[in-house]
């Protein structure tokens, strides 16, 4: 199984071992571009693979925080209370990049700069780059996601 996120298209694309396309599903990158530094906010590029797979079996709208569930679910109202939250829900696919000084050791490390795919409020908005370096998804989509893709899965983080 591969993925390859588009930042130019804001989507996520899975195929098969033989290349066959799966499912193409809508995202959200960082708001603020594209890079790889520590501390940039930015969605780092290149080859990565998913190190971990979190939350399986939780329910929909979990909130993580340092990718353990709170105990609280997201609502309405709880977005109100933390309105500058940067929400992380229902899954978490964690990456590690594979290209040692471009995304992987020292100050380029996606897997020290916590980059995910995960779930977040129905309310955010998917074909827009808006999160802090993360790929954003929605909470059905990252739930199917999490189900179809196994640990160590490609991915490709790709600005076309």
């Amino acid at each position: 199984m591969k993925l390859r996120v588009s930042v130019a298209k804001q989507t996520i694309t899975v195929v098969d071992s033989a290349g066959t396309f799966l499912r193409e599903y809508p995202v959200s990158t960082a708001k603020a571009g594209v890079g790889e530094i520590f501390g940039s906010f930015q969605t780092p590029r290149g080859r990565h693979l998913i190190r971990a797979k979190i939350g399986a079996g939780q329910p929909e709208n979990t909130v993580f925080v340092r990718r353990r569930p709170t105990g609280e679910v997201w609502t309405p109202t709880l977005f109100k209370q933390f309105p500058e939250r940067d929400w992380i829900l229902t899954r978490i696919l964690w990456l590690s990049g594979l290209e040692p000084g471009c995304n992987r050791l020292g100050c380029v490390d996606t897997m020290r700069r916590h980059v995910y795919i995960h779930g977040s409020p129905d309310t955010a908005e998917m074909g827009v780059p808006g999160s802090h370096g993360c790929v954003r998804m929605r909470n059905a989509d990252i739930v199917e996601l999490f189900d179809l893709v196994p640990c160590y899965s490609e991915v490709d983080i790709c600005e076309d």
